[in-house]
């Protein structure tokens, strides 16, 4: 059965972990009413019983001598309370006994022989070093009463051990609580009902750091929406295209530069080439082929070797020679005015291979 009403059940949460202006913890006082499901103890209260303890243990302390090590000693600041609400043990169990109850260590040898199943017991008191908080059966259903919590939390049988096996690994103290507990109307009217929680309460601190965390988010939302002037804040994917935009126009810069580069070194290269040209000096008119270059000297040796074999008076042979040597340097002279070197070597090389031929033809 699924029950949606207002259970009665007296719950004190406690914020002392969690503030930053802490007055107090009394999370022992929250335990014990929160156990007794009424607002039986006060800080007035405990403190007398804290008090009480404290005058008991000097008086036994004070009979083995006032002036002892250890009398001394008890007499620093009590061990039963503190300025902080914080209370001991010793004023919890006092306090439980004025309604019969009593506490018993969760895993004692004495307790562990009973071989008592967790779910068969009615309440438990667990502590960590100052913190109390406990575990009860209300109607058919156990609660965690934790006061760091935002709420009761719904604890089924089966997860009831686990949960207990739990705070004793993580250093926690557990106590059995013996006795009847005094009735209340959340566990009359859970003995008729079974309710159901949908959601799992969450620490306070918890909460606090959640709700301290967004009116963060919304003030740092706020200051860009300022400072964009309303027009919102670019997300993610704006971000990187616009990364991805500025990568792209160095790289397009980084392309005009070459290009600038490779312009600049093929103007000086052509620039070079022009230079060299204008430094070889032009010649008028057509270069003679060798082919031409060729019959020139066929003729002239061909002429040569007619005068060689006619005899002719010496005079006349001296004119000739002189008329000889006048037309070789002539043509020669017309040749390298409009031959370049390698054309002159060219031609040298032709003529010397049609003289040896010549000379070769003539012996046979």
């Amino acid at each position: 059965m699924r029950y949606e009403g207002h259970v009665p059940l007296i719950y004190r949460p406690s914020v002392h972990a969690w503030s930053l202006h802490q007055e107090g913890s009394l999370c022992a006082q929250h335990c014990l009413n929160n156990l007794l499901q009424g607002e039986y103890f006060s800080p007035v209260e405990l403190s007398s019983i804290a008090h009480q303890l404290d005058e008991e243990e000097r008086m036994r302390m004070a009979e083995g001598g006032v002036t002892s090590e250890d009398y001394r000693t008890f007499l620093q600041p009590s061990g039963n309370m503190d300025d902080s609400g914080f209370f001991s043990i010793q004023v919890i169990s006092n306090a439980l006994k004025v309604w019969g109850l009593e506490l018993i260590l969760f895993n004692s040898p004495e307790y562990q022989r009973l071989r008592i199943d967790p779910i068969n017991e009615r309440s438990f008191i667990c502590n960590y070093k100052e913190h109390w908080f406990t575990v009860r059966k209300l109607g058919k259903q156990w609660f965690n009463l934790n006061s760091l919590l935002t709420g009761p939390e719904l604890i089924s049988d089966t997860y009831l051990a686990l949960f207990l096996a739990q705070l004793q690994q993580e250093g926690y103290s557990i106590f059995v609580v013996k006795g009847d507990l005094p009735d209340c109307e959340a566990d009359q009217l859970l003995q008729m009902i079974r309710v159901q929680q949908m959601h799992r309460p969450k620490l306070i601190g918890e909460e606090l750091a959640q709700l301290k965390e967004q009116r963060v988010q919304k003030t740092d939302l706020e200051h860009v929406l300022e400072v964009n002037d309303g027009t919102g804040m670019l997300d993610e994917d704006e971000e990187e295209l616009q990364r991805a935009l500025a990568l792209s126009r160095q790289e397009i810069d980084m392309e005009d530069e070459e290009a600038d580069l490779r312009r600049a070194i093929q103007l000086s290269m052509q620039g070079t080439s022009r230079n060299r040209c204008q430094d070889i000096p032009q010649t008028s008119g057509s270069h003679p082929t060798s082919e031409e270059l060729r019959k020139r000297r066929e003729a002239y040796f061909e002429k040569q070797q007619q005068q060689q074999q006619q005899p002719a008076p010496p005079g006349q042979l001296t004119h000739l020679c002189e008329k000889s040597s006048t037309s070789c340097e002539a043509p020669d002279r017309d040749l390298g005015d409009s031959m370049s070197e390698e054309d002159m070597l060219q031609a040298a090389v032709t003529m010397s291979l049609e003289t040896v031929r010549s000379k070769t033809e003539g012996k046979k």
